[in-house]
């Protein structure tokens, strides 16, 4: 089979590649770069490019382009560390959310601001006792007229120290199982009642926040979608954020400089290359597929724990090719060190491989 780009795609690479080292010779490489790479000029670059909402359709100000090119340039931005982080939420799962579950007056009021590179968002999923578990959040909204009344704590929430947005998912109700009940409401992040709190990691990034929210009182029109009933909504997002190339590029530039710096005269080492090599296509061939609605329902669950299990393979690569010398240059160094969280963000891979096994591979549920 013949898996070459097209000539107009191969000149929408070349361009991807220049922006991208533009960005990154003004604003500095960055490990994981669409989620610590952030700046909002750049964002507003990606934006005069018409590389936000690319695939969105025009009548909400989209470009109506096929998947792959948006892969492509998300590749290259990534891949090189250019600061995407500004735009990338907007772009990946809240523009697609509003266009399918907003209203008419969400999608005036939201969807120019995120195609502008005008406005960045952050999601508020994760709890301390819900993790990768969202139907067991207690994040409430009670409604009070015009009004929902949001109380509880979100954790590990990316830029919520930055956004001028939280897409939060919340209880309205606890009638049902614990699926049911599940809200989506827009929150602005200058509300009277909202603290943040941003966490340091162990490399000092401090993007994931703590928010913690008592008696915010918010517009029941913030409401997305139906009330009590947006779980699938949910779901469908994750598929978006889970099965991305995203989740494989994200230290491709440490591979390269540490593939430059390994001793290609010993067998083992070769033999370590050519393996990360093969799984590189591999999960490249696994997101491509994603991206061109070739999958099964659910499987970027599959997706997302083979490609980010091979970046960390590549952080271990990196660690024993470069040796004591990665001590010596701080970027590299840190990317080393983030590598395990690959594996967590997003959900993990042990909870990856049930939603494999019991959702597409239609085995017994693990037992509760």
């Amino acid at each position: 089979m013949d898996f070459a780009l097209s000539p107009e795609l191969l000149e929408l690479r070349d361009r991807a590649r220049i922006v991208a080292s533009e960005g990154v010779a003004k604003f500095g490489r960055h490990n994981d770069s669409w989620i610590n790479g952030y700046s909002k000029e750049f964002a507003r670059v990606m934006a005069d490019e018409g590389w936000i909402g690319m695939g969105w359709p025009k009548e909400y100000g989209g470009r109506a382009r096929p998947p792959i090119e948006r892969l492509i340039v998300a590749e290259e931005m990534i891949s090189a560390g250019a600061p995407v982080a500004a735009m990338w939420f907007a772009d990946r799962q809240m523009g697609p959310s509003l266009i399918a579950y907003g209203s008419k007056q969400q999608k005036a009021e939201f969807l120019p601001q995120m195609l502008a590179g005008e406005s960045t968002w952050c999601i508020g999923m994760s709890e301390p006792d819900a993790g990768s578990d969202l139907a067991s959040i207690g994040t409430r909204a009670v409604r009070d007229g015009d009004y929902f009344v949001i109380d509880g704590q979100k954790i590990w929430t990316s830029f919520g120290n930055l956004a001028d947005y939280c897409y939060l998912i919340c209880r309205t109700s606890d009638d049902g199982p614990p699926h049911r009940g599940v809200s989506e409401i827009i929150v602005a992040m200058d509300t009277p009642g909202i603290e943040v709190r941003p966490i340091t990691d162990m490399i000092a990034n401090r993007h994931f926040c703590e928010i913690y929210f008592t008696g915010v009182r918010v517009p029941a029109e913030n409401l997305v979608g139906a009330e009590g009933d947006a779980f699938k909504q949910t779901m469908v997002q994750l598929a978006h954020e889970r099965g991305g190339i995203d989740r494989l590029v994200s230290n491709r530039a440490l591979f390269l400089h540490a593939r430059s710096k390994a001793d290609h005269d010993d067998p083992r080492v070769r033999q370590e290359i050519a393996r990360l090599e093969s799984e590189y296509r591999v999960g490249r061939l696994l997101v491509y597929r994603e991206a061109l609605g070739q999958a099964p329902a659910g499987f970027s669950a599959a997706t997302k724990a083979f490609c980010t299990e091979h970046e960390q393979r590549v952080a271990q690569f990196a660690a024993t090719a470069l040796g004591p010398s990665a001590l010596l240059d701080n970027q590299w160094a840190k990317a080393i060190c983030y590598a395990p969280s690959y594996t967590i963000a997003g959900g993990t891979s042990n909870v990856m491989r049930n939603i494999l096994g019991e959702r597409v591979l239609g085995l017994s549920r693990e037992p509760r």
